[in-house]
C-alpha cells in the first residue's frame, strides 16, 4: 500500500464518522448545545470542514471550497468570513447555527472531494515537504496531514457523541 492509498483511506473514515452524525438528525438536535454552552453538533461539523479545508488548501496550494464554492454567503453564519472555529467564544458557536443539515453535508462531501484529489496526487517522497517552518522540527506535509485528520477524527467523535446525548443533560 501506498502511502497517499493510506491516507486516503484516513480521510474517508473521517468521513463515516460525518456521514453517520448527520445521517436521521434532525436540525434542532444539530444546534443543541449540552448545558446551554458546548459545542453543537452543528459547529463541531462545520469546524472539522472549515480546519479540514483551509489547511488542506493551504498544503495543495489551492484555494479553499469554502470560498471557492462561496460556502461563506450561502450559511450566512453571523461570523467573520474567514473563520474556522479556533477560538471561538460562545456567542460564536451560537452563530453556527443550521436551518438544515443538508449544507453542511454538502460542504462536507465537497472538502472530502478536494482532500482526496490532493492526496491521491502525493507521491511518498511528497510528505516529507516542509510545510511550516516556524516549528522546531519544521512540520512536513506527512505530520500536517496526519494532524489535520487526527483533529478532525475526535471532533467527529465528539459530535457523535454529542448525538448520543439525551437532550435533558
Amino acid at each position: 500500500m501506498r502511502s497517499s492509498e493510506l491516507l486516503a483511506d484516513a480521510y474517508s473514515r473521517i468521513d463515516t464518522i460525518v456521514s453517520g452524525v448527520l445521517t436521521g438528525l434532525e436540525v434542532d438536535k444539530a444546534n443543541w448545545r449540552p448545558a446551554g454552552s458546548g459545542n453543537s453538533i452543528a459547529w463541531l461539523i462545520w469546524h472539522l470542514c472549515r480546519s479540514q479545508d483551509e489547511q488542506m488548501a493551504q498544503v495543495a496550494g489551492v484555494e479553499s471550497v469554502w470560498h471557492r464554492g462561496a460556502y461563506a454567503q450561502r450559511f450566512a453564519f453571523d461570523l467573520e468570513h474567514d473563520s474556522t472555529g479556533y477560538g471561538h467564544s460562545t456567542q460564536q458557536v451560537d452563530a453556527v447555527h443550521l436551518d438544515s443539515t443538508d449544507l453542511l453535508r454538502q460542504y462536507h462531501q465537497a472538502v472530502l472531494a478536494q482532500s482526496l484529489d490532493f492526496i491521491g496526487t502525493l507521491e511518498d517522497a511528497d510528505l516529507d515537504r516542509v510545510v511550516d517552518s516556524r516549528w522546531n522540527p519544521p512540520v512536513t506535509l506527512g505530520v500536517r496531514l496526519i494532524s489535520i485528520a487526527d483533529d478532525c477524527v475526535q471532533h467527529g467523535g465528539q459530535a457523535a457523541y454529542v448525538k448520543g446525548l439525551p437532550r435533558a443533560i
